[in-house]
């Protein structure tokens, strides 16, 4: 069925960045966004999954009180629908069930409201635990144009759409708070060409973008025609109200977005989980610990881009294993950022140490206790700057060393936010070069020189690690794909590597479960999609 030539419909789709729990702030947001569209001619205004809530609202959706205050601000945002259609997305409470839901506002008052039929309970999702699922079409009128509602996890299988199309729908219109990974958003477009391929029916996508906690979203909304092609892109990563028009079947006035390049989509996906993290929680400003390694180097340079220099502080704490390079790479690094520096020699703690457990450590070899004694000194020093000035700690480990347990519990993993925790160490060393191409900030002998902890004398990382490119496969193959053991090695990885590094990752659940939030960028991280059993006696297949 097509739409009369002369219903001409203009409109909004608001990608908006929206804060878990913040209902008023939300609620504001949104009717602002109300207003923009308005003034900007459109008929009706297209919201992101649970844009009130924000996503994922998590276990506030277990609380009766929540659901009232929601109902509140979602009466107050259809009071704002004055002369234009929202579609607001909202948890919604119906006698003793729960549900996911797109309720369309027209005057003042809810003329239609769906709700999500498919519940994802895999990745990062749980929406199972809270969410009944819901069985109804959900078509609206608008200008003589019939629309459809889907959300998220709908459109990525054919049955919500579908329904949709037999209950007269003329446009699917689909609300999300999909995060991204990299690589995503082409999943998303082949998705939703299957969507069009199947129905015919036109497809306006709006996602949210800022960061939540661990996850960020990209948005990048879009639209796609009845022959699947792509008609409107939105910039990702920023937020936006944009008006485009559909008349006689056709997507019209979209904007089209430049792609980004994997590595710039990757570091900015950081730079705004950095930015949302510190700013949604206020915190005045971030506290790193700068060793002249390559890790450090890249967490600096993402914080100062995220928050400015004036909010990012560097503390290089030398001991006397600390090469004289790392010193003058960490000044020449900082003299290009402009950020507070401060040099804290930690040998006098380590000297204290030493006599302290002189007596217990009577007859016995150094060893790595040695080792982490310094990592664990520097987390003293650095959280001690934190107390006192309320700036976070931004640890720098990345997913090779959460991956194997290279990492010291409450020494380098101290801290309060993990920016490169899903970040491969080959991909740490992909986004430091392309950081690079945009201005020059991480001294190149950073990314030359072969990574080291520092520790001891002559260390480096590949003295107790496999080369990382052989590790971060393994990890890959093992953690994201769930991959045996056994097929890692049928695809051509040493046996004794293979064997090396699950072993590792199996031993360190421990530790991953103590190390700080950090931001997700792979389709698995170490975090809400990781939840292995500490204890466990599984024997792989090899």
């Amino acid at each position: 069925m097509n739409a009369h030539p002369h219903s001409p419909v203009s409109i909004a789709v608001a990608q908006l960045n929206l804060t878990v729990g913040d209902l008023a702030g939300n609620a504001d947001r949104i009717i602002a966004a109300i207003g923009e569209a308005r003034a900007a001619g459109a008929d009706l205004l297209l919201t992101p999954e649970l844009a009130l809530s924000g996503y994922p609202p998590e276990d506030l959706l277990l609380r009766p009180d929540f659901y009232r205050a929601c109902s509140r601000e979602t009466a107050r945002i259809a009071a704002a629908a004055q002369g234009i259609v929202v579609v607001l997305g909202h948890p919604a409470e119906d006698g003793y069930e729960r549900y996911n839901a797109a309720s369309v506002l027209r005057e003042g008052k809810v003329i239609a409201r769906y709700h999500k039929s498919l519940l994802p309970n895999y990745e990062v999702f749980d929406e199972e635990r809270y969410f009944e699922a819901g069985n109804a079409a959900c078509v609206f009128e608008c200008r003589g144009v019939r629309f459809g509602v889907n959300i998220c996890a709908d459109v990525w299988e054919p049955a919500p759409a579908a329904a949709a199309l037999a209950a007269g729908a003329q446009v699917l219109l689909a609300l999300n708070a999909s995060p991204y990974h990299m690589n995503k958003q082409v999943q998303r477009l082949q998705v939703l060409r299957d969507r069009v391929r199947e129905t015919g029916l036109p497809v306006l996508y709006c996602n949210m973008v800022g960061g939540q906690d661990e996850l960020v979203f990209d948005g990048a909304s879009f639209a796609l025609d009845r022959d699947g092609a792509l008609c409107y892109q939105a910039e990702s990563f920023v937020e936006r109200v944009e008006v485009l028009r559909y008349e006689a079947g056709a997507w019209l006035g979209g904007g089209m977005a430049q792609a980004r390049t994997l590595e710039a989509e990757a570091y900015e996906a950081l730079r705004v989980g950095v930015r949302d993290y510190l700013g949604k929680n206020h915190f005045p400003g971030a506290i790193i610990g700068l060793s002249g390694g390559i890790d450090s180097a890249l967490t600096l340079a993402i914080a100062v881009d995220a928050l400015g220099a004036d909010r990012v502080r560097a503390v290089m704490m030398p001991s006397p294993y600390t090469a004289q390079m790392s010193l003058d790479d960490s000044r020449e690094m900082v003299r290009r950022l402009g950020v507070r520096y401060d040099e804290i020699p930690i040998e006098p703690a380590m000297k204290v140490f030493a006599d302290l457990l002189a007596p217990q450590f009577a007859g016995l070899p150094a060893d790595t206790t040695e080792e982490n004694l310094q990592a664990r000194i520097r987390g003293m020093i650095l959280m001690a700057l934190s107390n006192k000035s309320g700036a976070i700690v931004l640890t720098t480990g990345n997913k090779s060393e959460m991956a194997t347990g290279y990492a010291t519990l409450y020494g380098d993993m101290a801290g309060g936010f993990a920016v490169l925790k899903d970040l491969y160490k080959t991909l740490v060393f992909r986004l430091s070069n392309w950081r690079n191409t945009v201005s020059p900030v991480i001294p190149q002998n950073i990314i030359d020189r072969p990574p080291s902890a520092e520790l001891k004398p002559d260390q480096k990382d590949q003295d107790s690690l496999p080369p990382y490119d052989m590790l971060d496969a393994i990890i890959e193959a093992y953690m994201e794909r769930d991959q045996s053991p056994r097929e890692i090695i049928a695809a051509g990885f040493p046996e004794a590597e293979v064997r090396r590094t699950v072993t590792l990752l199996k031993r360190n659940e421990y530790k991953r479960r103590q190390a700080p939030v950090g931001i997700r960028v792979t389709q698995r991280g170490f975090g809400r999609d990781w939840r292995y059993p500490i204890t466990s006696r599984y024997q792989d297949e090899f």
